[in-house]
């Protein structure tokens, strides 16, 4: 019983730390149309963070390949831009382990135990699909939990790589439609 209860909570922690993605979309947008993008800035990018933008930027190209649309420099039917920000968030770790003590029910006890809490980064990036012909935004989407700067730069990017994956299942969105 101990044991189910340990892994019961281990999946909960982390599923309420897993990635988040939300979408929105102008629903008269012909995306079929869209062949073509290029790449705008919302704002300069300062020299300490040119690393990152690379590394955005080449991970929302591999997902706009994937569905058929070309970078181009200039006259792109989409222009692309996005926008990241970094917060810090309280993490709490707890020591110890399952016991016997006082404060029964059904998850256990916890005794022996010490919570201790650390500072995390936690990242999100949104991103903007805008049509130049209509000077309209049609396609945004984010990703929570995303980037973390403090992490090995590797696993740092096979994680953009899966947030944008996620991300970009959403479109074009309601296959099928115009």
């Amino acid at each position: 019983m101990k044991l189910s209860s340990v892994a019961v909570l281990a999946f909960l922690v982390a599923a309420a730390f897993g990635q988040e993605v939300q979408f929105d979309y102008d629903r008269s947008a012909n995306f079929g149309a869209y062949k073509t993008y290029q790449w705008i800035d919302y704002k300069p990018v300062s020299p300490g963070d040119q690393l990152l933008d690379q590394d955005i930027k080449r991970a929302i190209d591999a997902q706009l390949a994937g569905k058929g649309l070309r970078r181009v420099e200039t006259d792109g039917d989409l222009l692309v831009g996005y926008q990241a920000g970094i917060s810090q968030e309280k993490e709490f770790n707890s020591l110890g382990g399952w016991g016997a003590g006082p404060w029964g029910g059904p998850w256990g006890n916890w005794s022996n135990g010490r919570v201790t809490t650390s500072t995390i980064d936690i990242g999100k990036l949104a991103i903007g699909l805008f049509d130049p012909a209509t000077k309209q935004l049609v396609w945004r989407g984010s990703a929570s939990k995303t980037l973390n700067i403090s992490k090995d730069p590797d696993k740092n990017y096979r994680n953009l790589e899966k947030a944008m994956a996620k991300l970009f299942r959403n479109y074009p969105p309601a296959a099928g439609k115009r």
